[in-house]
């Protein structure tokens, strides 16, 4: 078919497709009602210029300086043989004699103005000296009515049944020749169809193929074909051939709502390196708006998601603005959350913990919490950020993440604050649960600064479990043991670490030059996202009981403690039991909880006896006592095992209560273990500290010098303290 007959069936076929909506088009008939897109001149209508290729071109994505494969293989880049089949046409001569009228009567049989126009246009610009009929309407009805309805199915999209109508008539009537015009819009609808097909289909090889083939498609006549050949460069990694397809649609097309859907098309497939110089070619709307003043804001939320992403700092000062904007007027708690993370990254804590505060009270999320508390760890509050996180521990593993870096710092403050048992409880359970190493040595330092060393070194012990090769926890448990007058442990730590640690070597020349504090050096506390560290750093957990003798049943002692050394499996409840204890033994009550779990699932109530019991023991020697009062209540106890309890459970609350300052509780709890059994001499020590505290010096002093009697240190300098007092105050 000669050129200017594809340059005809060009114009024509963009009559009858129409113009294409902003969704995609399927593989249907086009809308007849946009034809008047397809009215523009032929020489406005625009068409995709040829893109230099020189070498080393900028811009170019994996083409510099060489020629550029086709997805199929072997031949000229797709994109430059369509570039360069619409290039070869950009100028064409005119045709030759009489234009062909059959479109022209059908659309006017049909009383189709808009096409009717559209189609006048069209031959006036192939054929400069044809005079269009003065009255359009008026122009004879095609008498070949065979002929006019090859027009009706070819307008409705149904070109197959075209296609056989011509070949029955062809068979019927073998002297008849449809219109070349017919048979040349006919195939561009096909090939169009085909396009689409391929695009749904996600054939993006295909798509570029059909492109290179029919490049009388390429035009703003059918932009949804110009948008799936862009796709289909952006799909096959040619993502700068994508680019210049955007941008040849931008400056040679005028539909306002094609533009904008092709602007918005290719912000969702570009990065926005890209898809930022697109929009700068926009146009003045008829208000004298920027066409695309609406996707601003989407533009600045989406510069700062990706920086957030990224880790990046770098977004422009203007979308930053924009997004504040935003988070003020439409007050989207996702816009607050951006702005945040931000905020955050770049170090501004005061505008990162206002937008997180002013996130988590519109719309309280995880995101919000953590985001906060890291802020919040950050300035030295973990208290709070800890309280924040709490609720939303296990929403992710971020979450979590961040959870126990918050209460892992708010260990570590110095000077070691006085935490609620009940707070103080729920961070051990979680640490527990987590097998957090740096949550567990701080558990450690925690119980140090509060003189409790035998909790301390449990705690070490614990980490050092999770993570034997830890060298900070080694020399926490090394402190630990030297305050509990250990030798033998101590000196089992410096044998096994002196050669990795030379702080461990030299423990004992360093304190004998340096105080306590300076000796004792926890690990680094880093929340996610390389939070900056806190300085290392439990309430006193009270005096624990002794566990009598267990009762075997029966079974090995020795099997049974060596399966619990070794690790190995038991294989029934009262193997499990008998390995709890052997693991209490080992100074392992961590690992104790979960074998006494395991072996309160026995049918046998003696051994449920047993293991609640010993569970029970194992929370306490964990600090964790609430956790042993609801173990105790797993089985019913024999009266002296649950008095046993009670005692060393009302004790350890007594002494929570104390280092919470809480004296009048205190004092409750005292009583309570008094009418169960005497009292020790420690508890009459923080009996007569209680009543000090609340001023009762009298009831104070008579317990002092009770004690100071029977040659007791801490009650003859009870007695000296509030005399001394006394004699002060006259």
């Amino acid at each position: 078919m000669s050129l200017m007959r594809n340059l005809t069936a060009l114009a024509a076929a963009s009559l009858l497709i129409g113009t294409v909506a902003i969704a995609p088009v399927r593989s249907q008939p086009a809308d007849d009602s946009a034809a008047s897109a397809a009215a523009v001149p032929l020489e406005r209508q625009g068409r995709l210029r040829p893109v230099e290729e020189t070498a080393g071109g900028a811009g170019r994505s994996g083409t510099q300086g060489t020629a550029e494969r086709s997805p199929l293989g072997g031949r000229t880049s797709q994109l430059r043989m369509v570039q360069d089949a619409v290039s070869a046409q950009a100028q064409p001569p005119r045709p030759s004699g009489e234009p062909d009228l059959s479109a022209l009567r059908y659309f006017a049989s049909r009383g189709d103005t808009a096409r009717l126009q559209a189609e006048i246009a069209r031959l006036r610009s192939l054929y400069p000296d044809w005079t269009p009929p003065a009255d359009p309407l008026a122009v004879p009805q095609n008498v070949d009515r065979q002929l006019e309805q090859l027009w009706q199915l070819y307008a409705e999209g149904r070109y197959a049944e075209v296609r056989a109508a011509i070949t029955e008539r062809q068979t019927s009537e073998p002297g008849w020749t449809p219109p070349a015009d017919l048979l040349s819009r006919l195939a561009l609808g096909e090939a169009r169809t085909r396009l689409i097909n391929a695009s749904d289909q996600k054939q993006y090889a295909t798509v570029i193929e059909l492109g290179a083939a029919n490049p009388n498609l390429l035009n703003c006549s059918d932009v949804d074909v110009l948008w799936r050949i862009a796709e289909a460069f952006v799909r096959t990694d040619r993502r700068q051939r994508g680019v210049d397809a955007y941008r040849y649609i931008l400056q040679h097309c005028d539909n306002p709502q094609e533009r904008l859907a092709t602007a918005q098309k290719a912000l969702a497939l570009l990065p926005l390196a890209d898809a930022r110089p697109l929009l700068a070619l926009e146009r003045p709307l008829a208000d004298g708006q920027p066409e695309f003043a609406t996707l601003r804001d989407g533009l600045a939320r989406r510069a700062v998601a990706e920086a957030n992403e990224a880790n990046r700092t770098d977004v422009d000062p203007a979308d930053v603005e924009r997004l504040e904007a935003l988070a003020g007027s439409e007050g989207q708690a996702s816009d607050m959350l951006l702005l945040g993370w931000l905020h955050r990254a770049k170090g501004e804590l005061d505008a990162a913990e206002t937008w997180f505060r002013r996130a988590n009270q519109k719309e309280a999320s995880a995101s919000a919490a953590q985001g906060l508390a890291l802020v919040l760890v950050a300035r030295g509050k973990p208290g709070e950020a800890e309280a924040i996180m709490f609720g939303w521990r296990d929403a992710s593993d971020e979450a979590r993440a961040t959870y126990l870096a918050a209460a892992t710092n708010y260990l570590a403050v110095e000077p070691a604050p006085v935490i609620a048992p009940e707070v103080l409880t729920r961070m051990a359970t979680e640490i527990l649960t987590s097998r957090h190493t740096p949550g567990a040595q701080q558990l450690g330092w925690y119980a140090q600064s509060f003189n409790q060393p035998q909790v301390a070194a449990r705690w070490f012990e614990t980490a050092l479990q999770w993570a034997p090769q830890d060298e900070p926890s080694a020399y926490g448990l090394l402190v630990a043991r030297d305050a509990l007058n250990d030798r033998p442990g101590v000196a089992e730590i410096q044998r096994n670490w002196a050669s990795r640690s030379p702080r461990i070597a030299a423990f004992f020349e360093r304190l004998a030059t340096a105080t306590v504090p300076s000796v004792r050096t926890a690990a680094a506390v880093a929340a996610p996202k390389a939070e900056p560290a806190r300085p290392p750093v439990l309430p006193r957990q009270g005096p624990e009981p002794v566990r009598p003798a267990a009762e075997t049943r029966g079974i090995s002692r020795q099997s049974a403690c060596q399966a619990a050394s070794s690790g190995g499996p038991a294989a029934s409840a009262q193997q499990m039991l008998m390995q709890g204890w052997c693991l209490m033994d080992l100074q392992r009550p961590l690992e104790a909880v979960e074998s006494f779990e395991a072996a309160l699932k026995s049918p046998s109530a003696p051994i449920r006896e047993d293991a609640a019991y010993g569970q029970s023991l194992a929370y306490l020697r964990l600090g964790l006592t609430d956790n042993a009062a609801v173990a105790a209540t797993k089985s019913p106890l024999r009266p002296a095992r649950a008095a046993e309890l009670q005692v060393a459970i009302l004790a350890n609350r007594a002494l929570a209560a104390f280092s919470a300052q809480r004296y009048r509780e205190t004092l409750i709890y005292l009583d309570q273990r008094a009418a169960l059994k005497a009292e020790t001499t420690d508890l009459m020590i923080l009996r007569a500290n209680a009543y000090r505290a609340l001023g009762d010096t009298a009831s104070a002093l008579q317990i002092f010098s009770v004690l100071a009697e029977i040659g007791n240190g801490d009650g003859m300098k009870g007695v000296e303290e509030i005399r001394s007092l006394d004699d002060h105050n006259g």
